[in-house]
């Protein structure tokens, strides 16, 4: 009984197939469908109905407002709340037009625009997608319905993640259109599929509100690591605790209401660190997804008497935590990224892979941009996350392959000489024909790329519109040599001529020769992998500000421009956006850090201090011998630390008044040195913050 229950209850706050059934007309829902399903362009004539039906059902849910709910550049959700309420010739109904669904007009001036709106320049504009469904978000007291919306300026220019990511999954489209086309294939819809793994860690309420750096910042400017961390790793897929259990089936219980499917739960590597997988969706469909599984980690969170952190690197010395995109691409149902049966899918899937991997080579540095942040920057490289640099990982099997056929080289057990496409098929791969590498940051898993660099706080649609602008550029370039070879597109799939071949195995060639510098299937965490990736030519940006470079840079401004991605106004304006971002996160964190260490840990430390020298005195006066050497001892540790906790705080103050985000920085990591080593000669009563044993482990 309780199993078919959790089936019905499934998608229950969301206008999906369901819904859509039982709410309209069967011509109106056929139409709509073909908008969800096959990206067909939306009929205007349904509007109206359709409103109607979704208020219908929105209301029989018991919403009683709604929102068009979007993703600006504040990199969160944003909502504005409307009543059904209208007033009728003095009498009240409960209306919703076909006008209030397709379009909304929340106030653009406060958003973030990098330079396209001014503050007195307020109009913004929200538009329906109906390939994202409407779906109801309930709070204590009522419910809400949410429709999923792009947002843009009064000029049309894009202030949001959606929009870009929309125009990206047409771009590819189009591009893999042109080469289907070449292979012989009927025209389909091209389908991107996106599962993104999200991890989090959970603190208790009352140690969250006793540290203003975890409010203010979302991450500990101060904390010395605690004896145990994660060093016996026997936290990972450990028991869950009761506590948190029980938190966890909240989550996916509001969850499934939502129709999102959850799959799986586990202890992390850190201590009081958890994930969450979901399985793949319609990429579009899961970037929404994704936005409210954070919401919703957050909201149950407070209801259990914790706090869902959700920062990069909430926690120095033990792991953070990351966004795994598992992206991949089909065409007319058919995975891509799944190697075939026959030469032709072979070739295809070559082909397919040729592409990425000259996508991810040559923009390797708008990847990097795409997951830049004031968070990332202390996850990348560190010891549970991939390097900066960016490198693809295909496994041993898959790159044994790829080297062969750059190489034009036999070594299979036939009497083949050279590895020829369409006469040679792919040995065949098992499921799982690669190992998984935690330290690369772009890994082939089978039938998709796993993307490990973004971080745990991240949109999913600014790295996989990227990905698709790039790989549709890619698909387009080898498209093009197909077309100047003159031998594609006259046979049906299957049915190539050798000359069809022996061009495309000429074309993937020379893609290889060019780009597989970006494959590496070692331990990015070896010191040499940085000198070896230098030497192969890869761009390394570890900070934030050096990868938001790529956003200015003219050839990237032409790529965005000539898939009709964004125009060169709107990358403009992402990177003055990220860039105002970074800096004021940064001044943030060093404002509090100053705060935090003149407010509250030097009161400690001097209690201390003073407590010790009227110990110290007293012996002195009494003639006691015994133990002053200890105390004088506590005396200068505790004296140099507060000479060092003073320095500390006027080198922080000089960087801030200089606002130079890097000095900060330095200013705060010496400051925290400092700190870190008197909170073990402070006694524990006085310490004026809950310590990492506290947080870690008391939950």
């Amino acid at each position: 009984m309780e199993e078919a229950k959790n089936m019905t209850e499934f998608g229950a706050d969301v206008f999906g197939d369901e819904a859509i059934r039982t709410y309209l007309s069967k011509d109106t829902a056929k139409k709509l469908q073909a908008t969800i399903q096959d990206g067909k362009p939306l009929d205007p004539s349904i509007a109206g109905e359709v409103a109607h039906a979704i208020k219908k059902w929105a209301m029989d849910r018991g919403a009683t407002h709604y929102t068009h709910w979007f993703l600006p550049m504040t990199g969160s959700t944003a909502e504005k709340h409307d009543s059904f309420l209208e007033m009728k010739d003095g009498e009240p109904i409960m209306a919703f037009s076909g006008k209030n669904l397709i379009v909304g007009e929340p106030d653009a001036s406060s958003f973030p625009s990098g330079g396209i709106r001014s503050t007195f320049e307020a109009r913004g504009y929200t538009a329906w997608d109906p390939t994202s469904p409407a779906f109801i978000k309930r709070h204590s007291n009522g419910a809400t319905l949410c429709i999923p919306t792009a947002f843009c300026a009064y000029t049309g220019e894009a202030l949001d993640k959606k929009t870009p990511l929309l125009r990206s999954m047409q771009a590819l489209d189009k591009s893999l259109k042109r080469l289907m086309k070449l292979f012989g294939r009927p025209e389909a819809h091209t389908g991107c599929t996106l599962g993104a793994e999200q991890e989090y860690f959970l603190i208790d309420k009352k140690y969250w509100e006793k540290r203003p750096d975890l409010v203010l910042t979302g991450r500990t400017l101060f904390g010395a690591p605690s004896a145990k961390g994660q060093q016996l790793e026997d936290h990972y897929f450990g028991t869950i605790p009761d506590r948190v259990l029980s938190f966890m089936n909240d989550v996916e219980r509001e969850l499934w209401k939502l129709g999102i499917p959850a799959k799986t739960r586990h202890n992390e590597v850190a201590p009081a660190q958890f994930e969450l997988a979901p399985m793949f969706e319609e990429l579009n469909l899961a970037t929404d997804h994704n936005m409210l599984v954070m919401d919703t980690l957050r909201n149950v969170a407070e209801k259990h008497g914790f706090k869902c952190l959700l920062h990069e690197k909430p926690y120095a010395g033990v792991n953070g935590s990351g966004k795994h995109n598992n992206w991949s691409v089909s065409y007319g149902g058919k995975n891509l990224l799944d190697p075939g049966s026959n030469p032709d899918e072979n070739a295809l899937f070559l082909t397919v892979l040729c592409a990425i991997i000259e996508a991810v080579d040559k923009h390797a540095d708008l990847l990097r941009a795409s997951v830049a942040g004031a968070g990332n920057d202390h996850r990348l490289g560190a010891n549970e996350a991939p390097p900066a640099v960016i490198s693809i990982y295909l496994g041993d099997q898959l790159a044994d392959v790829i080297d062969r056929l750059e190489k034009g080289v036999g070594g299979r057990a036939r009497k083949a000489d050279t590895l020829k496409i369409g006469v040679d098929t792919l040995p065949a791969l098992p499921k799982d024909a690669t190992d998984r590498n935690r330290t690369s940051p772009f890994a082939f898993t089978g039938n998709k790329f796993e993307f490990r660099a973004p971080g745990s706080s991240v949109c999913c649609a600014g790295p996989t519109m990227v990905l698709n602008t790039i790989v549709a550029e890619a698909v387009d370039r080898i498209a093009g040599e197909l077309e100047k070879s003159g031998t594609a597109g006259k046979a049906k799939a299957g049915e190539h001529t050798a000359a069809f071949h022996t061009a495309l195995q000429k074309i993937l060639q020379a893609t290889l020769k060019a780009h597989s510098r970006i494959i590496f299937n070692g331990n990015g965490y070896e010191a040499g992998w940085l000198e070896e990736a230098a030497k192969r030519g890869l761009p390394n940006a570890p900070t934030t500000p050096d990868a938001l470079s790529a956003l200015d840079k003219k050839e990237n401004r032409a790529l965005f421009e000539k898939y009709g991605v964004m125009t060169s106004r709107e990358l403009k304006s992402r990177h003055e956006i990220f860039i105002e971002e970074y800096a004021t996160k940064i001044r943030i964190e060093g404002t509090c850090a100053r705060d935090m260490a003149s407010e509250m840990i030097l009161p400690a430390v001097k209690a201390e201090y003073a407590e010790t020298v009227a110990a110290f005195a007293a012996a002195e006066r009494m003639g006691v011998s015994s133990g002053t050497n200890a105390l004088m001892d506590d005396l200068v540790e505790l004296g140099s630390g507060l000479d060092g906790l003073k320095a500390g705080l006027r080198k922080l103050d000089s960087a801030l008044d200089d606002n130079e985000p890097s000095a900060v920085l330095a200013a705060m990591k010496a400051l925290r040195t400092t700190v870190d080593a008197l909170e073990h000669k402070v006694a524990d009563k006085r310490w004026p913050l809950p310590k990492y044993r506290d947080m870690l482990f008391l939950y």
